[in-house]
Protein backbone atom coordinates (compact mmCIF):
# COMPACT_ATOMS: atom_id res chain seq x y z
CA UNK A 1 0.00 0.00 0.00
CA UNK A 2 1.41 3.39 -0.79
CA UNK A 3 1.62 5.76 2.01
CA UNK A 4 -0.72 8.32 0.52
CA UNK A 5 -2.88 5.86 0.69
CA UNK A 6 -3.41 6.90 4.59
CA UNK A 7 -5.03 4.48 6.93
CA UNK A 8 -6.06 1.94 4.26
CA UNK A 9 -5.02 -1.41 5.17
CA UNK A 10 -4.54 -3.40 2.42
CA UNK A 11 -4.09 -6.98 3.87
CA UNK A 12 -7.23 -5.84 5.54
CA UNK A 13 -9.60 -4.47 3.12
CA UNK A 14 -8.55 -7.22 0.08
CA UNK A 15 -10.59 -10.15 1.55
CA UNK A 16 -13.55 -7.82 2.69
CA UNK A 17 -13.96 -6.65 -1.46
CA UNK A 18 -13.72 -10.44 -2.16
CA UNK A 19 -16.62 -11.49 -0.03
CA UNK A 20 -18.69 -8.33 -1.11
CA UNK A 21 -17.75 -7.50 -5.24
CA UNK A 22 -18.48 -10.25 -7.57
CA UNK A 23 -15.44 -11.46 -9.30
CA UNK A 24 -13.38 -9.18 -7.27
CA UNK A 25 -10.00 -10.80 -6.29
CA UNK A 26 -6.43 -9.63 -5.95
CA UNK A 27 -5.93 -6.37 -4.38
CA UNK A 28 -2.05 -5.29 -4.76
CA UNK A 29 -2.24 -1.88 -4.94
CA UNK A 30 -4.06 1.32 -3.13
CA UNK A 31 -3.28 4.50 -4.68
CA UNK A 32 -4.61 8.31 -3.40
CA UNK A 33 -5.68 10.50 -6.41
CA UNK A 34 -4.28 13.69 -5.81
CA UNK A 35 -7.27 15.99 -7.28
CA UNK A 36 -8.61 18.11 -4.31
CA UNK A 37 -12.02 16.46 -3.44
CA UNK A 38 -13.38 16.68 0.34
CA UNK A 39 -13.97 12.58 0.37
CA UNK A 40 -10.85 10.97 -0.51
CA UNK A 41 -10.77 8.62 -3.61
CA UNK A 42 -8.31 6.18 -4.48
CA UNK A 43 -7.37 3.96 -7.01
CA UNK A 44 -7.47 0.16 -6.43
CA UNK A 45 -5.92 -2.14 -8.72
CA UNK A 46 -6.38 -5.77 -8.62
CA UNK A 47 -5.64 -9.26 -10.85
CA UNK A 48 -9.57 -9.03 -11.63
CA UNK A 49 -8.74 -4.84 -12.58
CA UNK A 50 -9.25 -1.67 -11.79
CA UNK A 51 -11.38 0.15 -9.56
CA UNK A 52 -12.28 3.26 -7.71
CA UNK A 53 -12.55 3.51 -3.75
CA UNK A 54 -14.71 6.90 -2.28
CA UNK A 55 -14.46 7.30 1.33
CA UNK A 56 -15.70 9.51 4.29
CA UNK A 57 -12.23 10.97 5.61
CA UNK A 58 -11.28 9.66 9.04
CA UNK A 59 -11.99 11.86 12.38
CA UNK A 60 -15.08 13.27 13.89
CA UNK A 61 -17.15 14.43 10.84
CA UNK A 62 -20.65 17.16 10.12
CA UNK A 63 -23.19 14.61 10.57
CA UNK A 64 -25.07 16.44 7.12
CA UNK A 65 -21.47 16.43 5.67
CA UNK A 66 -19.26 13.71 3.61
CA UNK A 67 -22.66 11.68 2.75
CA UNK A 68 -20.97 8.95 0.01
CA UNK A 69 -23.66 6.83 0.86
CA UNK A 70 -26.36 9.30 -0.88
CA UNK A 71 -23.60 9.97 -3.79
CA UNK A 72 -23.70 5.93 -3.93
CA UNK A 73 -27.82 6.15 -3.85
CA UNK A 74 -28.19 9.16 -6.79
CA UNK A 75 -25.38 7.39 -9.30
CA UNK A 76 -26.84 3.74 -8.86
CA UNK A 77 -30.42 5.48 -9.37
CA UNK A 78 -29.05 7.09 -12.48
CA UNK A 79 -27.93 4.14 -14.51
CA UNK A 80 -29.89 3.40 -16.98
CA UNK A 81 -30.57 6.82 -17.78
CA UNK A 82 -29.10 9.35 -20.21
CA UNK A 83 -27.12 10.67 -17.63
CA UNK A 84 -23.63 9.31 -17.62
CA UNK A 85 -22.05 7.83 -14.37
CA UNK A 86 -20.26 5.06 -13.16
CA UNK A 87 -21.31 1.46 -12.57
CA UNK A 88 -21.74 1.30 -8.92
CA UNK A 89 -20.49 -1.97 -7.02
CA UNK A 90 -20.81 -1.90 -3.16
CA UNK A 91 -21.47 0.35 -0.56
CA UNK A 92 -20.31 -0.30 3.00
CA UNK A 93 -21.68 0.06 5.85
CA UNK A 94 -19.96 2.29 8.67
CA UNK A 95 -18.48 -1.01 10.14
CA UNK A 96 -15.66 -1.73 7.66
CA UNK A 97 -12.02 -2.82 7.42
CA UNK A 98 -10.64 1.12 7.01
CA UNK A 99 -12.85 2.28 9.90
CA UNK A 100 -15.10 4.43 8.20
CA UNK A 101 -17.97 4.16 5.22
CA UNK A 102 -16.71 3.84 1.63
CA UNK A 103 -18.16 2.61 -1.90
CA UNK A 104 -16.98 1.07 -4.86
CA UNK A 105 -17.40 2.03 -8.56
CA UNK A 106 -16.03 0.95 -12.05
CA UNK A 107 -12.71 2.71 -12.93
CA UNK A 108 -13.25 4.19 -16.45
CA UNK A 109 -10.29 5.50 -18.50
CA UNK A 110 -11.03 8.76 -19.88
CA UNK A 111 -9.98 12.98 -19.47
CA UNK A 112 -11.07 15.61 -17.22
CA UNK A 113 -10.36 19.14 -18.23
CA UNK A 114 -8.76 20.74 -16.00
CA UNK A 115 -8.88 23.91 -17.74
CA UNK A 116 -12.48 25.49 -19.47
CA UNK A 117 -10.84 27.03 -22.23
CA UNK A 118 -9.27 23.59 -23.30
CA UNK A 119 -6.06 24.29 -24.14
CA UNK A 120 -5.45 20.90 -24.55
CA UNK A 121 -8.16 20.02 -26.95
CA UNK A 122 -7.80 19.38 -30.72
CA UNK A 123 -9.08 22.66 -31.97
CA UNK A 124 -12.15 24.93 -32.35
CA UNK A 125 -14.73 21.97 -33.59
CA UNK A 126 -13.56 19.74 -30.32
CA UNK A 127 -13.99 22.80 -28.11
CA UNK A 128 -17.20 23.40 -29.33
CA UNK A 129 -18.54 19.75 -28.90
CA UNK A 130 -17.35 19.59 -25.31
CA UNK A 131 -19.38 22.35 -24.49
CA UNK A 132 -22.56 20.75 -26.38
CA UNK A 133 -22.13 17.61 -24.32
CA UNK A 134 -21.83 19.57 -21.24
CA UNK A 135 -24.91 21.33 -22.16
CA UNK A 136 -26.56 18.18 -23.15
CA UNK A 137 -26.10 16.06 -20.20
CA UNK A 138 -27.27 18.93 -17.74
CA UNK A 139 -30.26 19.42 -19.45
CA UNK A 140 -30.66 15.33 -19.60
CA UNK A 141 -30.11 15.42 -16.03
CA UNK A 142 -32.86 17.83 -14.74
CA UNK A 143 -35.08 15.93 -17.34
CA UNK A 144 -34.83 13.20 -15.11
CA UNK A 145 -38.00 11.67 -13.76
CA UNK A 146 -37.22 11.43 -10.19
CA UNK A 147 -40.29 9.31 -9.42
CA UNK A 148 -39.27 7.04 -11.80
CA UNK A 149 -35.33 6.21 -10.32
CA UNK A 150 -36.63 6.23 -7.17
CA UNK A 151 -35.03 9.63 -6.12
CA UNK A 152 -38.92 11.73 -5.15
CA UNK A 153 -37.52 11.77 -1.30
CA UNK A 154 -33.68 12.70 -2.03
CA UNK A 155 -34.04 16.23 -0.93
CA UNK A 156 -37.13 18.84 -0.26
CA UNK A 157 -39.45 19.92 -3.14
CA UNK A 158 -40.62 23.90 -3.73
CA UNK A 159 -38.66 26.86 -2.17
CA UNK A 160 -35.28 25.86 -2.95
CA UNK A 161 -33.74 29.73 -3.38
CA UNK A 162 -35.88 31.06 0.03
CA UNK A 163 -35.02 27.64 1.77
CA UNK A 164 -30.96 27.80 0.66
CA UNK A 165 -30.30 31.47 0.67
CA UNK A 166 -31.77 31.02 4.31
CA UNK A 167 -29.14 28.22 5.01
CA UNK A 168 -26.20 29.96 3.39
CA UNK A 169 -26.55 33.35 5.04
CA UNK A 170 -26.51 31.67 8.37
CA UNK A 171 -23.49 29.92 7.40
CA UNK A 172 -21.71 32.66 6.32
CA UNK A 173 -22.95 34.79 9.42
CA UNK A 174 -21.22 31.94 11.52
CA UNK A 175 -17.89 31.93 9.75
CA UNK A 176 -17.98 35.61 8.99
CA UNK A 177 -14.06 37.07 9.80
CA UNK A 178 -14.83 40.87 8.82
CA UNK A 179 -17.18 42.86 7.24
CA UNK A 180 -17.40 42.95 3.89
CA UNK A 181 -19.71 45.33 2.13
CA UNK A 182 -20.11 43.82 -1.18
CA UNK A 183 -21.59 40.84 0.92
CA UNK A 184 -24.13 42.45 3.17
CA UNK A 185 -25.25 44.48 -0.23
CA UNK A 186 -25.73 41.05 -2.09
CA UNK A 187 -27.50 39.07 0.65
CA UNK A 188 -29.76 42.15 1.18
CA UNK A 189 -30.47 42.48 -2.46
CA UNK A 190 -30.86 38.54 -3.10
CA UNK A 191 -33.30 38.72 -0.20
CA UNK A 192 -35.84 41.75 -1.84
CA UNK A 193 -35.50 39.74 -5.33
CA UNK A 194 -36.10 36.61 -4.35
CA UNK A 195 -38.72 35.39 -7.12
CA UNK A 196 -41.80 33.48 -6.63
CA UNK A 197 -41.59 29.94 -6.71
CA UNK A 198 -42.35 28.51 -9.80
CA UNK A 199 -42.82 25.13 -9.17
CA UNK A 200 -39.98 23.91 -10.94
CA UNK A 201 -38.21 20.76 -9.46
CA UNK A 202 -35.35 18.39 -10.91
CA UNK A 203 -32.80 16.19 -9.81
CA UNK A 204 -29.54 18.95 -9.47
CA UNK A 205 -26.19 18.16 -9.16
CA UNK A 206 -24.54 21.00 -6.93
CA UNK A 207 -21.14 21.67 -8.50
CA UNK A 208 -21.91 20.91 -12.32
CA UNK A 209 -18.23 21.89 -13.45
CA UNK A 210 -16.71 21.04 -16.45
CA UNK A 211 -13.50 19.08 -14.11
CA UNK A 212 -16.43 17.08 -12.48
CA UNK A 213 -17.16 15.05 -15.74
CA UNK A 214 -14.89 12.40 -17.64
CA UNK A 215 -14.83 12.47 -21.33
CA UNK A 216 -14.47 9.30 -23.42
CA UNK A 217 -10.41 8.91 -24.61
CA UNK A 218 -10.69 10.18 -28.13
CA UNK A 219 -14.22 11.87 -28.42
CA UNK A 220 -16.14 14.73 -27.44
CA UNK A 221 -18.69 12.66 -25.06
CA UNK A 222 -19.21 12.82 -21.71
CA UNK A 223 -18.69 9.34 -20.44
CA UNK A 224 -19.08 10.17 -16.81
CA UNK A 225 -20.51 12.72 -14.14
CA UNK A 226 -18.63 12.54 -10.71
CA UNK A 227 -18.37 14.45 -7.93
CA UNK A 228 -22.20 13.91 -6.70
CA UNK A 229 -21.87 15.68 -2.83
CA UNK A 230 -23.83 18.31 -3.25
CA UNK A 231 -26.52 16.33 -4.97
CA UNK A 232 -30.37 17.28 -4.32
CA UNK A 233 -33.74 17.77 -5.21
CA UNK A 234 -33.73 21.97 -6.07
CA UNK A 235 -34.87 24.21 -8.67
CA UNK A 236 -32.40 22.99 -12.35
CA UNK A 237 -31.41 27.04 -12.58
CA UNK A 238 -29.48 26.96 -9.57
CA UNK A 239 -26.86 24.31 -11.45
CA UNK A 240 -26.92 26.17 -14.86
CA UNK A 241 -25.99 29.78 -13.30
CA UNK A 242 -23.83 27.86 -10.72
CA UNK A 243 -21.78 26.93 -14.02
CA UNK A 244 -22.03 30.38 -16.23
CA UNK A 245 -21.04 31.82 -12.48
CA UNK A 246 -18.07 29.33 -12.74
CA UNK A 247 -16.74 31.11 -16.56
CA UNK A 248 -17.35 34.47 -15.34
CA UNK A 249 -14.91 34.40 -12.50
CA UNK A 250 -11.28 35.25 -13.59
CA UNK A 251 -8.91 32.69 -15.65
CA UNK A 252 -5.58 33.69 -14.60
CA UNK A 253 -6.44 32.90 -10.56
CA UNK A 254 -7.22 29.60 -8.65
CA UNK A 255 -11.26 29.60 -10.13
CA UNK A 256 -10.52 28.30 -13.59
CA UNK A 257 -12.94 30.69 -15.08
CA UNK A 258 -13.08 32.23 -18.25
CA UNK A 259 -12.69 36.07 -17.51
CA UNK A 260 -10.69 37.80 -19.91
CA UNK A 261 -10.86 34.60 -22.65
CA UNK A 262 -11.53 35.16 -26.04
CA UNK A 263 -14.85 32.45 -26.16
CA UNK A 264 -14.94 33.39 -29.99
CA UNK A 265 -11.35 32.68 -30.66
CA UNK A 266 -11.61 29.53 -29.17
CA UNK A 267 -14.42 28.48 -30.14
CA UNK A 268 -16.24 28.40 -27.06
CA UNK A 269 -19.92 29.35 -26.90
CA UNK A 270 -20.84 32.57 -25.37
CA UNK A 271 -23.25 32.69 -22.08
CA UNK A 272 -26.14 33.42 -23.65
CA UNK A 273 -25.88 31.16 -26.72
CA UNK A 274 -24.92 28.22 -24.00
CA UNK A 275 -28.33 29.01 -22.24
CA UNK A 276 -30.40 29.33 -25.58
CA UNK A 277 -29.17 25.72 -26.11
CA UNK A 278 -29.80 24.24 -22.46
CA UNK A 279 -33.56 26.09 -22.96
CA UNK A 280 -34.46 24.33 -26.43
CA UNK A 281 -33.39 20.97 -25.43
CA UNK A 282 -35.98 21.26 -22.34
CA UNK A 283 -38.48 22.97 -24.12
CA UNK A 284 -38.04 26.34 -22.43
CA UNK A 285 -38.93 29.65 -23.98
CA UNK A 286 -36.54 31.75 -21.64
CA UNK A 287 -35.45 32.06 -18.24
CA UNK A 288 -37.16 35.64 -16.13
CA UNK A 289 -34.57 36.69 -13.06
CA UNK A 290 -31.38 35.19 -14.78
CA UNK A 291 -29.43 38.22 -12.53
CA UNK A 292 -31.39 36.73 -9.53
CA UNK A 293 -30.00 32.84 -10.49
CA UNK A 294 -26.15 33.80 -11.45
CA UNK A 295 -26.27 36.74 -8.10
CA UNK A 296 -27.34 33.45 -5.95
CA UNK A 297 -24.60 31.66 -7.33
CA UNK A 298 -22.20 33.92 -6.95
CA UNK A 299 -23.11 34.39 -3.06
CA UNK A 300 -22.97 30.93 -2.60
CA UNK A 301 -19.23 30.18 -3.42
CA UNK A 302 -18.44 33.47 -1.78
CA UNK A 303 -20.33 31.50 1.49
CA UNK A 304 -18.51 28.19 0.64
CA UNK A 305 -14.90 30.14 0.82
CA UNK A 306 -15.91 31.96 3.84
CA UNK A 307 -16.71 28.52 5.90
CA UNK A 308 -13.15 26.73 4.21
CA UNK A 309 -11.57 30.34 5.38
CA UNK A 310 -12.66 30.49 8.81
CA UNK A 311 -11.92 26.60 9.77
CA UNK A 312 -8.06 27.23 8.07
CA UNK A 313 -7.80 30.22 10.89
CA UNK A 314 -9.34 27.94 13.58
CA UNK A 315 -6.82 25.00 12.63
CA UNK A 316 -9.10 22.64 11.08
CA UNK A 317 -8.21 22.40 7.41
CA UNK A 318 -6.72 20.08 5.60
CA UNK A 319 -4.44 22.70 3.42
CA UNK A 320 -4.60 25.44 5.37
CA UNK A 321 -2.33 27.90 3.07
CA UNK A 322 -4.45 26.90 0.39
CA UNK A 323 -7.70 27.23 2.16
CA UNK A 324 -6.06 30.70 3.13
CA UNK A 325 -6.75 32.05 -0.44
CA UNK A 326 -10.34 31.35 -0.05
CA UNK A 327 -10.51 34.21 2.37
CA UNK A 328 -8.91 36.31 0.08
CA UNK A 329 -11.48 35.23 -2.83
CA UNK A 330 -14.56 35.82 -0.60
CA UNK A 331 -14.22 39.47 -1.44
CA UNK A 332 -13.41 38.82 -4.83
CA UNK A 333 -16.38 36.89 -5.50
CA UNK A 334 -18.55 39.35 -3.79
CA UNK A 335 -16.96 42.57 -6.28
CA UNK A 336 -17.82 40.74 -8.89
CA UNK A 337 -21.67 39.86 -8.04
CA UNK A 338 -21.70 43.96 -7.19
CA UNK A 339 -20.62 44.77 -10.75
CA UNK A 340 -23.22 42.37 -12.01
CA UNK A 341 -26.44 43.73 -9.62
CA UNK A 342 -24.62 47.32 -11.74
CA UNK A 343 -25.00 46.38 -14.75
CA UNK A 344 -28.45 45.36 -13.96
CA UNK A 345 -29.63 48.21 -12.49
Amino acid sequence: MSGDAGAIDQAALAPYLEAHIPDFTGLFAIEKFKSGQSNPTYLLTAASGRYVLRAKPPGQLLKSAHQVDREFRVMQALAGTAVPVPRMLHLSGDGTPIGRMFYVMEYLDGRIFWDPSLPDASGNEERAAIYDAMNATLAALHDVDVDAVGLSDFGRPGSYFERQLSRWTSQYRASETETIADMDRLIAWLETHMPADDGRVSLVHGDYRLDNMMFAPDAPKVIALLDWELSTLGHPFADLAYQCMQWRLPHASGFRGLGGVDRAAAGLPSEEAYVTVYCRRRGIEAIDNWTFFLAFAFFRLAAICQGVYRRALDGNASNPEKAKTYGQAVELIAMLAAELLDRKN
